[in-house]
């Protein structure tokens, strides 16, 4: 019986199937099959022996249920996977199995390949997001809405704006993790605390070779393990884009709160529901969900930092830990990927909330634009902002437009004509460079997406 929610309800096939059992088994064979053969290159086990190694690490012929039976005897999962390699070899080849090797050397090395797979799709997926928000922005570049601070209106800004910035934050995000994978995902074959005393003086040249079959990059040294601190990185990043993906998803909740309604998830009316007991809710589910998963991932980073120190040249600390927090983190990852994806293409935009926010403030929040036309015509930047801030408190007080107070201030009249103050209180043509810095991220995006 399905237990945990990644069973049945979280995840997605193309990521769960990287950290299924039998996947994590053959990429463990392909470990052995390649120390097997990097060492028959080199003439310290027979070739024959090294063949029929490699056409047998394969879960065509090594099961996983016999693995398990081995590993509940001897308690040992690397001794079980050993033990039933050599019981599928023929004649003495199974002799020659896991020569000079340690367990972890086959676990990190595997778990690398996992690793490597595991970004691999989180990747793309990254990209697919960017070339969706490159689209928004493209869209939505001259879209204005009301900018807020601390939860209040602030200035006028664009949509285009807010997609540009998830994208420069996305394509980070894309720099985190490829620097991540040069760190983590690297092949180990350094045997016992790391000397690679087991196989001599070859040992170093078998390591080289094993990770280059693999199509790894060598680990530039190790003790028994691969350094944990490149696994905490890994989880970080994981965490880090997590946190992009909330951000976004709660702009999107908090913009689709009824009192605001500027944008919002598509629903379905025809069949979807909003509640159990009241028929009208539009719930922002997929952000929540979003939000909530994301939370789960970050949570990981504590146990991931406490994973790297470790008793002298090695511990299993982190091997309990790391077999819920590595697969979890990257199938949930991954997952809420998919639901911004869900998410951003589908969102809905009701422009008319849009403008009538915008206007809400009754012209308030041009402020700050009046107080910069007033330094333009001549009068001191801080008597501006003296004169306009106790017009705008005046307004606050009346509860009346800013424009009208302003219109009837004789010391303003001395600088700017009333058509003058009309054109100033316009949100729509209070927008700097937004435009600039919406084309620049978004020819950025697309390079990068073209790489």
């Amino acid at each position: 019986m399905a237990i945990h929610p990644i069973e049945f309800r979280y995840g997605t096939p193309e990521m769960k199937a990287v950290w299924e059992q039998e996947s994590k088994l053959q990429n463990m064979l392909k470990v052995e099959a390649a120390l097997a053969k990097a060492e028959a290159e080199i003439g310290l086990i027979p070739e024959d022996a090294a063949k029929e190694i490699n056409n047998k690490a394969s879960t065509e012929y090594v099961k996983q249920a016999r693995v398990d039976e081995i590993e509940r005897a001897t308690n040992h999962d690397i001794a079980a996977i050993m033990k039933a390699l050599e019981e599928v070899c023929d004649n003495d080849a199974g002799e020659y199995v896991h020569y000079g090797a340690t367990s972890n050397d086959i676990i990190d090395s595997s778990q690398s390949l996992q690793l490597k797979d595991s970004i691999k799709i989180i990747r793309e997926k990254i990209i697919k997001l960017i070339e969706l928000l490159v689209n928004l922005a493209e869209e939505h570049k001259d879209t204005v809405t009301i900018g807020r601070t601390h939860g209040q209106h602030a200035l006028p800004t664009t949509y285009g704006m807010k997609f540009a910035i998830y994208i420069d934050e996305l394509i980070r995000q894309l720099e985190r993790l490829d620097l991540t994978e040069n760190h983590l995902c690297v092949g180990m074959m350094t045997g016992a605390v790391g000397t690679t005393a087991a196989l001599g003086d070859l040992g170093y040249d078998i390591h080289i070779r094993v990770s280059e079959i693999l199509g790894l990059n060598p680990v530039h040294i190790s003790n028994q393990v691969v350094q944990r601190d490149n696994h905490a990185e890994y989880i970080m990043t994981l965490a880090n884009i997590c946190s992009t993906l909330e951000k976004m998803a709660l702009e999107v909740r908090n913009l689709q709160r009824t009192e605001i309604m500027e944008v919002g998830e598509k629903f379905d009316p025809e069949k979807q529901v909003g509640s159990s007991t009241m028929p009208h809710k539009r719930n922002p589910i997929t952000g929540e969900r979003i939000c909530g998963v994301s939370r789960v991932v970050r949570s990981y980073v504590n146990a991931a930092l406490q994973n790297n120190p470790l008793w002298h040249e090695r511990d299993l600390t982190n091997s309990s830990c790391e077999r819920i927090i590595l697969p979890e983190s990257a199938i949930l990852t991954d997952y809420i990927l998919n639901l911004s994806l869900k998410l951003f293409g589908n969102i809905e935009f009701h422009k008319e909330n849009i403008e009538n926010n915008l206007n809400l403030s009754n012209g308030l929040i041009m402020a700050e634009r009046f107080m910069s036309k007033l330094t333009q015509k001549g009068m001191g930047r801080q008597s501006a902002y003296a004169l306009v801030r106790s017009c705008a408190m005046e307004a606050y007080e009346k509860d009346t437009g800013l424009k009208e107070i302003l219109s009837n201030q004789d010391e303003i009249l001395k600088y700017l004509t009333q058509e003058e103050i009309d054109e100033t209180m316009d949100p729509h043509t209070y927008l700097g460079s937004s435009s600039k810095f919406v084309e620049n991220v978004i020819e950025n995006a697309k390079i990068i997406i073209s790489q």
